[in-house]
């Protein structure tokens, strides 16, 4: 093997504590501030509620699967449908707007945990195409209404902004230049560590070129290459930016919105082409459906394995039997096991 390429979040860095977390506290105070559900006591979205997600595909971006699993709360939470956002100019008059129109409503989210019910939902969503599209061919349009996800953070977009604020905490003011509105503490990106240890990076950087695919904006994907002393490992790194960047190119010039993030192979072939080796030997290794599917399609131009990554916390028989049934060549356990692997390889 010439290259290696890996995943970041659940590869590279553990964000159980981080990201999924994020993911659990946006929705929990969408749900407070803006709709006026009582609190729980109970988490009312699980990690185990997340992983089911990730394995139907097509969640690659965290913001639309905590979209997605809003949505499903809110399906089943008792609240009226709603078809359709309204405009508004800033973030305050949809929080407003929001507290208005739920304002004679009265739920609380204890009630929920009992009544959910993941598992047949997301055989459901993954039936229809997996990601926020198949949750809403499942759903309808009968709770997007109350969803505002769209637009810009400090416009409409009510999930990416609890989103950022709760991830990047203090960092979240310097880097968009705008005050929180939802929560003042420390970043949760303060919970991640690393999964595979440096040791055994530069292990593998002795005989091998080494690259990044990942789903993270540019600056989340620094902070964490900075804060890990990661960065030298590394002679490419595509983040989500780069892949908006490229979708809006192609939409400039061939007026088609195409979207380039994974499961699409392009972060993955673009860390190839960055890196400049003719006809390399690569592997990509991830840890969710996108992440084999990416993998898979990415074989029409390139000689790649899928190598699925399930570190020690990770025993979840339902997550390997997803790992294997979108295309994985290999599942590894640990980074030790990596190791052994690609030495063969």
């Amino acid at each position: 093997m010439d290259l290696l390429i890996f995943d970041m979040d659940g590869v590279l860095i553990d964000v159980t504590k981080s990201y999924r977390r994020t993911i659990q506290r946006t929705i929990d105070l969408y749900l407070e501030t803006c709709l006026g559900f009582q609190k729980s006591r109970r988490d009312l979205i699980t990690s185990e509620d997340i992983s089911l997600f990730k394995s139907a595909g097509g969640f690659n971006n965290d913001w639309d699967l905590t979209s997605g699993l809003l949505l499903y709360v809110l399906s089943i939470s008792g609240i009226p449908p709603s078809h359709r956002l309204k405009r508004f100019s800033s973030i305050h008059e949809v929080i407003l707007h929001l507290k208005a129109a739920s304002s004679t409503f009265r739920f609380r989210m204890e009630s929920l945990v009992s009544r959910k019910k993941v598992s047949p939902f997301v055989d459901q969503v993954k039936s229809s195409g997996g990601g926020l599209a198949g949750v809403r061919r499942v759903l309808g349009t009968f709770w997007d209404g109350w969803v505002y996800r769209s637009g810009e953070i400090d416009e409409g977009n009510v999930i990416k902004r609890i989103f950022q604020e709760i991830y990047l905490g203090k960092q979240f003011a310097s880097h968009y230049g705008l005050q929180p509105l939802f929560y003042r503490g420390q970043g949760y990106y303060l919970q991640e560590r690393l999964l595979i240890p440096r040791k055994v990076l530069a292990v593998l950087r002795r005989t091998l070129r080494m690259g990044i695919a990942s789903g993270r904006p540019r600056f989340e994907a620094e902070l964490a290459l900075k804060r890990f002393h990661l960065t030298s490992y590394f002679d490419s790194v595509v983040t989500l930016d780069e892949c908006r960047e490229e979708e809006d190119r192609l939409f400039l010039s061939a007026r088609r919105r195409v979207k380039l993030t994974k499961p699409h192979p392009y972060s993955i072939s673009r860390v190839v082409r960055e890196i400049g080796l003719i006809r390399p030997s690569c592997g990509y290794v991830g840890d969710v459906v996108d992440d084999m599917v990416a993998t898979r399609r990415a074989r029409k131009a390139l000689d790649i394995l899928a190598i699925g990554f399930l570190p020690g916390t990770k025993k979840d028989r339902t997550i390997e039997e997803s790992l294997w049934g979108a295309g994985a060549d290999i599942v590894v356990r640990n980074p030790e096991e990596l190791l052994e692997t690609v030495k063969f390889l």
